[in-house]
């Protein structure tokens, strides 16, 4: 267990209104406490603020105006007790601050130490400690919903009863193993094994089931938008960034290379990109862009095709169509306000059960309709049941997977009558799969690669 002080900055780095410095651990009051001009921090009560000058040890001079927050353990997140020493908020100050606990006794944290802290001293469990990371990168009210509900524990207590169930049916064969000579135990622990399995390989699924969705938002969907050049794509990107990213001109060819950007579409998080536009071309430059927005097309989560209402339909457009088939397309026929060349009817049997949506951009007409459906194809509401737990951590998925292809192995094992304390194997090592998730059986290497991904201050 650690027992010495950290410290650290806990708020982002550049000018503001304030800045805050934490300190955790057994002597956190102390040294604050020496620093401290103004009361006694060692005697005033627990979760108080109070006012004061800080001062520098070397010189004994005043070093920063602030505010001082006390929290004894255990009521804080770290159950160690916690000082937080609020600053002006530049960068000068904030890190003469830090420079002044580090000389007093305090040692630099290590990224996410804070949060490790927290679950080595069981105040959150791994899968929470997770999702604060999720917290802080989430870049939209559902994603961020979602990290709420499972740093508020609710997938770990979805995974602490499923550990449960199997844990009382492994006991159960224990005593079959055990005590042989009772005759009706091997019928009732073969018959709970085959139940409760089920009901854990049913619950597997039906996180699984949510992983795709937890995903999109945790990472954001990949979406990129294609065309021939000259048809808008570099205005729809500037549209639903609501902002100027991309240059627009009547030049074909003027967007030479991918250009990234995250926009929140109505609660989906999507990570655009605007390609150069796919067509053949001899200039260099532009055909290095053309290669790398065939690469984007092969690794994106959604396409959106667009095309130029004032255009006739051309073998390109044709050729784009057969590039993007069984993949998840929204095509929009941009410039709706140019005279009709385009053949709208063909377009609509092209797409198939895709969505069409006509815009005009330069008007910022179409843009609500493109979002409804971006948001429709891939959550259509669900999202917004209260009630479900999302799996989107990567690492969790993969332990699920594990633990789904464990259990069955227990199922096949017992249809084809291999004995219980063979088939327990597979049942032990699905609960071991499943304490990775919360942290109940983790290695130490893992903890510390998991922590090491964290921002300083966290």
């Amino acid at each position: 267990m650690e027992t010495d002080t950290i410290t650290a900055i806990s708020t982002p780095m550049g000018e503001g209104a304030i800045a805050i410095v934490r300190l955790s651990g057994s002597e956190a009051v102390a040294i604050a406490d020496r620093l401290f001009q103004g009361r006694d921090l060692q005697a005033v009560d627990s979760h108080t603020m109070h006012y004061g000058k800080l001062i520098d040890p070397e010189t004994d001079e005043v070093a920063e105006e602030v505010m001082v927050s006390v929290m004894r353990a255990p009521r804080t997140f770290t159950r160690e007790d916690i000082v937080e020493i609020n600053c002006h908020g530049g960068l000068v100050s904030v890190n003469r601050v830090l420079e002044i606990a580090l000389e007093s006794g305090a040692r630099l944290a290590e990224p996410g130490e804070f949060t490790k802290r927290a679950f080595l001293n069981g105040r959150i469990d791994l899968s929470q400690a997770e999702a604060v990371m999720d917290l802080i990168r989430a870049k939209t009210d559902r994603a961020m919903n979602v990290a709420l509900k499972q740093m508020d524990g609710r997938l770990s207590r979805l995974i602490q009863d499923l550990r449960q169930k199997l844990l009382e049916t492994l006991a159960h064969v224990e005593v079959n193993i055990d005590y042989p000579e009772y005759d009706d135990v091997e019928e009732m622990s073969h018959e709970m094994m085959k139940v409760k399995t089920n009901e854990v390989h049913k619950e597997v699924e039906q996180l699984l089931e949510t992983a795709r969705q937890g995903k999109i938002l945790r990472e954001g969907l990949a979406t990129a938008i294609i065309g021939r050049p000259n048809v808008g794509k570099s205005s729809l990107m500037n549209a639903l960034v609501h902002e100027n990213k991309a240059i627009v001109t009547e030049i074909p060819g003027t967007t030479r290379d991918v250009i990234e950007e995250y926009v929140n579409v109505r609660g989906v998080p999507l990570r655009l990109v605007d390609t150069a536009g796919i067509r053949e071309t001899e200039d260099i430059v532009e055909r290095i862009g053309v290669e790398r927005s065939r690469q984007v097309l092969q690794e994106a989560d959604l396409i959106l095709l667009v095309l130029n209402y004032g255009d006739e339909f051309t073998e390109e457009d044709a050729k784009l169509f057969e590039a993007i088939d069984d993949m998840n397309v929204i095509v929009i026929v941009n410039k709706m306000d140019l005279e009709p060349r385009l053949d709208i009817d063909r377009v609509k049997v092209l797409a198939a059960d895709h969505p069409v949506i006509t815009t005009a951009l330069i008007r910022e007409e179409g843009i609500d309709q493109l979002e409804e459906a971006i948001s429709d194809t891939f959550f259509e509401g669900e999202l917004d049941s209260g009630d479900m737990t999302y799996v989107s951590n990567v690492r969790h998925v993969q332990l699920l997977k594990q633990a789904k292809e464990a259990l069955e192995d227990a199922q096949h094992g017992m249809e084809m009558g291999v004995p219980l304390d063979v088939v327990q194997i597979d049942v032990t090592r699905t609960w071991e799969i499943l304490g990775e998730i919360v942290g109940d059986t983790v290695h130490d290497s893992l903890i510390d690669q998991l922590f090491s991904q964290f921002c300083l201050g966290k």
